[in-house]
């Protein structure tokens, strides 16, 4: 009879001599060469019966798609990595194959089961990855299992229908992903985001040092809200918390602040909170452009209490045991000091952020309204046409804030800017498609102009004041928007 569960080397090939690690780090090696105890993957007896769907199209993680009788999705993705596949075909026959792939070394092979108890204490919702070893002699998988056997994988829930649908979204009606989501909200303003609940997610990233929090790492829920419908955040693939890379005297380089800044290491404190913000630059500053600086600080406030020394510790203990006694009281210890941080993390995160603002509207008409309130603070609300209904009300602060964007799509939108003022934040009005009305009776006690109209010169009406710089133009790309981020 076969055993239940194993001992199991997640990445022997990870051990190197002194010599090399002094060069390419120690990394997380101790934790892929240590033996572990994993359950056995069963196909036929998980979640009752489990079949597979689809294979995945990653270029670094084998993946597959598998599906129960019920119709429920769940990702099969494996613990080791092969990145050499992003290389181009130059340098895939060259020594820095072996390097690349060596670096995998530096990501946490068990972190993901550490998440499931942060985010439920904190209120984000998330995946349950189990932890499960394919026999060397599985055939489950068909023609693929050379690929499966003898290797660890995680095992984790998928949302993409109402088969996936669980009490934890007992007002969602089903999922969708990024790009799906992102089309319906410029599509329509009877869509949007949840942002306070996207920037409580945003902060659980910064809380586990998740820096690979780009669009496709994102489901979402669908909550009707009224005539309305919500976008509620769903974080997925954590395969990238806990890092640690800057060790080692060429790594330590390559993720200097010039260079690869994005890779930086988990450790005592959140001290680098731009560089966990690299890559999901595209979503934060889309859909954290609502919130002001009392949102930030009430969810980092919320957040730490939620997270009590007891949660923290429970969390650490989801490690393998033979993981948690090489490290378990080191990590308990480096979050509860994190947990210390997020107040300054999430002041930081805001900072980064209001900067420069975008405000979109969409392919619906809207009003966009700028009030020039007075030497500090400048309003902007916008509008749906017909209702009047408020879709955005944020006041920015000139030392907080230096370039507004509004920018119109396809609808026919109307844009005003009122206030006189001796300060004020430069305003960039983007007109869109559609037929526009801009006018601008604003007045800024400043040699420049502080507004400034992008549209093309014909098919609008455009009232540029004294205020205002006439930016018009033929051109029809000035109404280009990166929508979706392909």
């Amino acid at each position: 009879m076969a055993p239940d569960s194993v001992w199991v080397v997640a990445g022997r090939h990870y051990d190197r001599s002194g010599f090399f690690r002094f060069f390419w780090g120690d990394h997380h090696r101790e934790l892929w060469t240590t033996p572990v105890k994993a359950k056995v993957f069963d196909m036929e007896k998980i979640a009752g019966g489990l079949k597979l769907d689809e294979i995945g199209g990653g270029y670094q993680t084998t993946s597959f798609q598998l599906v129960d009788s019920t119709g429920k999705e769940y990702a099969f993705r494996s613990i080791d990595k092969n990145p050499v596949h992003v290389l181009s075909d130059f340098w895939q026959k060259t020594f820095v194959t072996n390097i690349v792939r060596d670096q995998t070394s530096a990501s946490h092979p068990y972190g993901m089961l550490v998440v499931p108890v942060l985010a439920e204490a904190v209120g984000v919702h998330h995946t349950n990855p189990k932890l499960y070893y394919v026999s060397e002699n599985d055939t489950s998988f068909g023609v693929y299992s050379d690929r499966v056997q003898g290797r660890l994988f995680m095992l984790e829930e998928r949302f993409k229908s109402v088969h996936d649908l669980t009490p934890a979204f007992e007002k969602a009606t089903g999922f969708l992903d990024s790009d799906e989501a992102l089309r319906l909200r410029f599509a329509s303003n009877r869509y949007r985001f949840d942002q306070k609940a996207f920037a409580r997610a945003r902060l659980l990233d910064l809380l586990i040092g998740d820096w690979d929090r780009h669009k496709g790492q994102w489901d979402w829920a669908v909550v009707p809200q009224n005539r309305d419908t919500v976008f509620q955040p769903i974080p997925k693939d954590r395969d990238q918390v806990f890092i640690r890379i800057q060790d080692g005297l060429i790594p330590a380089i390559a993720t200097s602040k010039i260079m690869a800044r994005k890779l930086h290491s988990f450790g005592e404190d959140i001290d680098d909170v731009k560089a966990l913000m690299l890559n999901a630059r595209f979503l934060d500053a889309r859909l954290l452009n609502e919130l002001e600086a009392e949102d930030w600080q009430a969810i980092a406030r919320d957040m730490q209490h939620k997270l009590t020394d007891d949660v923290l510790e429970q969390a650490v203990k989801q490690l393998p045991e033979a993981i948690y006694k090489i490290q378990g009281d080191k990590m308990i210890q480096q979050l509860k000091n994190r947990r210390s941080q997020l107040p300054a993390a999430a002041a930081k995160m805001y900072e980064i952020l209001a900067k420069e603002v975008t405000i979109p509207g969409t392919d619906a008409d809207e009003l966009f309204l700028v009030k020039r309130l007075n030497d500090k603070q400048t309003q902007v609300q916008m509008r749906r046409i017909g209702t009047n209904q408020l879709l955005y009300n944020r006041t920015f602060n000139h030392n907080e804030t230096e370039r507004l964007t509004l920018r119109g799509l396809r609808g026919n939108d109307a844009f005003v800017v009122e206030g006189k003022t001796d300060k004020g934040i430069l305003v960039e009005l983007y007109g869109g498609m559609g037929e526009d009305k801009i006018t601008d009776r604003s007045a800024v006690s400043n040699w420049k102009k502080m507004t400034h109209i992008f549209d093309t010169e014909r098919g609008n009406k455009i009232d540029f004041g004294t205020e205002a710089r006439d930016r018009t133009t033929r051109d029809v790309r000035v109404h280009a928007y990166d929508q979706e981020g392909n």
